[in-house]
């Protein structure tokens, strides 16, 4: 068989591959897609009766109440304990009075500054989508309005983060290996 027709049989073999693959990629999305072009599902569908588009209400509960919402996994996967964690796990830390009360004051204050960066998160949210419902939304506000929710977002990250930190200078090096390994870490 010459060069020519070798490529040309490889070209239908791989057209009839990728023909095959969009086929059962049809076949398993077709129908989505079939139904959202006539209406019957809409991804999205009940969100826009939402205060703020962005947040549903748990997010809105979390964040008022000051809970981590997974912010500072980065300290927590990587060795650095959170006061939450290390006040529940106490009695298997051996913490001392003096530790446990150092946690408890260090969490208390947590909560509190992260409430308040969590009101600012809605705040900043509200405003963006208010943006787009009254129809406001032009690129310079967008600009602005996004920078706004970013930075409320990256200052509550930041604080739980720092939170992480200010324990670690709490425990000694077994308590946080014991901790690492209680979480399952």
């Amino acid at each position: 068989m010459q060069p020519v027709a070798r490529l040309s049989l490889l070209a239908l073999g791989f057209a009839g591959l990728s023909s095959l693959a969009s086929a059962q990629q049809h076949g398993a999305h077709g129908q989505h897609d079939q139904a959202t072009r006539h209406g019957q599902h809409a991804p999205y569908a009940g969100l826009q009766k939402r205060d703020i588009k962005a947040l549903s209400e748990q997010q809105i509960s979390d964040l008022r109440a000051g809970r981590g919402m997974s912010l500072a996994l980065p300290a927590e996967l990587n060795g650095y304990p959170g006061p939450a964690h290390v006040l529940e796990l106490a009695d298997q830390l051996q913490l001392s009075p003096e530790q446990r009360s150092k946690t408890q004051v260090l969490f208390d204050k947590m909560q509190q500054e992260a409430r308040a960066l969590g009101e600012e998160v809605i705040i900043a949210e509200r405003e963006l989508d208010r943006l787009f419902r009254d129809k406001r939304a032009v690129p310079e506000s967008l600009a602005s309005a996004t920078s706004k929710a970013a930075a409320a977002q990256g200052r509550l990250r930041e604080s739980h983060l720092g939170y992480h930190l200010a324990m670690m200078e709490m425990l000694t090096p077994e308590q946080v290996a014991q901790y690492n390994r209680l979480r399952g870490y």
